[in-house]
């Protein structure tokens, strides 16, 4: 994360901030841009309408790092109502947990039961279930939870971060296991101990990994990147793929990018965030691209 990225978020921590994005007009309005809405239905109707556009969905309820078991029970089952209704509604979609609303910062046993409730009930609908990465305390704990899970259902899938050190030995891990991966950047704050911290090397090393993931066989990469070099080595690479592969992309990010790639036949998935919780992604969405803040900002002098 660059300097100016993590300028941007504690800016954003600040209270004044958070209540002028959070309250007023200009801020709901960037919410908007990046978040499907706060309630399910509003989600499945984005949904609805990205399927008939020709893209896939990922549907994140967000919310993280929850302090009690009775909240990750809430989550689960809200994840739950997700599962009936990509079936109800036939949609084209899986689903994206975050491990500590499951209640992984409180017990990791009672979360592997609450991602095996969602895995069992997505195998039930023809879907899947994606665990995201979060920030480095977390990683070896969703690691090895993923292990354990994929193992056991077959039908998951885990996002792992090109910044961190750790992601090739990772990689020789997690790839043997099948399911889908999530190659990322990264979007949290991480120290120089865990994490790379120019935008070169962390290019680099996304590239190396994506090498890495398009010649495996048994596994299915998801490009998950905005950055033209890459997505155009992922193009690339995908010119010698004969198994499955698809590209992800951030709901209201780079949205012409996305038409083009979708127009080139390539296979293109939606991280579709929604809920009530939604003021950490879009910082982290500020943090990544100065042009987002540029927008709110040219919004409320407007005001």
């Amino acid at each position: 994360m660059t300097v100016f990225s993590r300028m941007v978020l504690g800016l954003t921590q600040a209270g004044p901030v958070r209540r002028t994005i959070t309250t007023t007009r200009p801020g709901l309005a960037l919410a908007r841009r990046f978040v499907a809405g706060d309630t399910l239905d509003e989600a499945v109707h984005v949904s609805k309408r990205l399927n008939s556009n020709g893209y896939q969905v990922s549907l994140d309820l967000l919310g993280e790092e929850v302090s009690d078991a009775a909240t990750a029970s809430g989550a689960t089952s809200e994840y739950l109502a997700c599962l009936d209704r990509i079936r109800g509604d036939g949609l084209d979609a899986n689903i994206s947990v975050k491990p500590t609303q499951l209640g992984l910062a409180i017990d990791e046993a009672l979360a592997f039961r609450n991602i095996s409730k969602l895995a069992i009930e997505a195998a039930r609908t023809g879907t899947t279930v994606t665990v995201d990465m979060e920030d480095s305390r977390y990683t070896e704990a969703t690691v090895r939870m993923y292990e354990k899970a994929q193992a056991e259902h077959g039908n998951l899938g885990i996002a792992i971060q090109s910044c961190m050190r750790r992601t090739p030995a990772d990689l020789t891990r997690l790839v043997p296991l099948g399911g889908h991966i999530r190659l990322c950047k990264g979007a949290y704050v991480e120290s120089e101990e865990v994490a790379l911290q120019s935008k070169g090397d962390i290019d680099r090393a996304y590239a190396a990994q994506l090498h890495q993931l398009m010649a495996a066989k048994g596994v299915k990469p998801a490009i998950a990147t905005h950055d033209q070099d890459l997505v155009d080595l992922g193009t690339a690479l995908s010119a010698r793929r004969s198994d499955p592969f698809e590209f992800q992309m951030l709901y209201g990010v780079r949205t012409e990018l996305q038409k083009h790639l979708l127009a080139s036949g390539h296979p293109l998935r939606i991280y579709l965030p929604f809920g009530s919780e939604w003021y950490p992604y879009l910082t982290r969405r500020l943090a990544e691209r100065p042009a987002n803040l540029g927008f709110f900002m040219r919004a409320v002098v407007g005001r």
